[in-house]
């Protein structure tokens, strides 16, 4: 038995997710990350914590973007398992169903964002988290660049796992879910 597998089952449970459904979608599970560090502070103060590899190449594409005219910033970084758990339940007890949250938000131990690798990235031009994102000027920047500093699109259109398109959604280093458009 895979030890990731066992570490998160709980967490399945508390959600009402089976086993059986993270071995259909072949889902990919991750470990917690250990070490992490500030990548960036929103206005308001928030810290966005990455690992100290991702964080320092985030940094080194925002000043790259910021360059070329490209306003980024980041909107979600790291968070739990926990916080992972937290926000499905919030979400199926506001009666979505589990099918519905599972579009948005990956199971507990799937989520790469609790690797410290993932980010979401907004522009100022358009809503965080809105599929609009891949209209701006900020991911033309992002997909001919994001490459050189390690970080590739984790859910394009039509991936494999399920996910609704995230073209916000970017990871330092190998992802679980294979490169983008892959």
């Amino acid at each position: 038995m895979h030890a990731l597998t066992e570490k998160y089952r709980h967490y399945w449970q508390q959600i009402g997710l089976s086993e059986a459904e993270i071995e259909r979608r072949r889902l990919p599970l991750f470990a917690e990350a250990m070490e992490l560090k500030t990548a960036e502070r929103s206005p308001d103060g928030r810290e966005f914590l990455l690992t100290p590899a991702a964080a320092a190449a985030w940094k080194r594409m925002k000043a790259a973007a910021s360059a070329d005219g490209a306003e980024i910033h980041i909107v979600s970084a790291y968070r739990s398992v926990e916080r992972q758990v937290q926000l499905i339940a919030a979400k199926l007890a506001g009666k979505q169903t589990l099918d519905a949250v599972l579009r948005i938000l990956a199971p507990p131990g799937c989520s790469e964002h609790h690797t410290g690798r993932a980010i979401d990235v907004a522009t100022g031009t358009v809503r965080p988290l809105d599929a609009e994102f891949d209209t701006t000027h900020a991911f033309e920047w992002l997909v001919k660049h994001a490459a050189n500093f390690g970080f590739t699109l984790s859910f394009p259109e039509n991936n494999p796992f399920g996910y609704v398109y995230e073209p916000w959604h970017w990871c330092y280093g190998e992802s679980g879910f294979g490169k983008a458009g892959s």
